[in-house]
């Protein structure tokens, strides 16, 4: 079992930039593919950002170029770095962790994008 726990979000301008946090409930090192994902209002859950325990990662088009996702494998956070924030960024981020078949995920955190 692993328990896993966002944190960073909060109310920024647009153009302006946050830094999220995940803490897992043990060394990523121990880890598979970690992720974040985001769920607007409405909106079914998407996939924003994966990185592979080699360091590989992949983004979502609508924020390549402007999202960073990076991982601790020493130690137990991994951080997304969000920057040129738009008003459709708005949503409740969750940060995910696999090992083989098995999955799980953070109760997410909020970013709102607004003037």
């Amino acid at each position: 079992q692993v328990q896993l726990v966002e944190s960073g979000g909060d109310l920024v301008q647009p153009g302006g930039s946050l830094r999220l946090s995940c803490e897992a409930s043990r060394m990523l090192v121990s880890l598979g593919n970690m992720a974040w994902y985001r769920q607007a209002p409405g909106k079914q859950r998407e996939l924003v950002a994966v990185i592979s325990p080699a360091g590989t990662t992949n983004y979502a088009s609508s924020v390549k170029g402007r999202f960073t996702i990076s991982r601790d494998n020493a130690g137990n956070t991994m951080s997304l770095q969000m920057n040129s924030l738009k008003p459709e960024d708005t949503a409740v981020y969750y940060c995910n962790a696999e090992l083989g078949h098995m999955s799980w995920w953070g109760e997410g955190t909020q970013v709102t994008v607004s003037s």
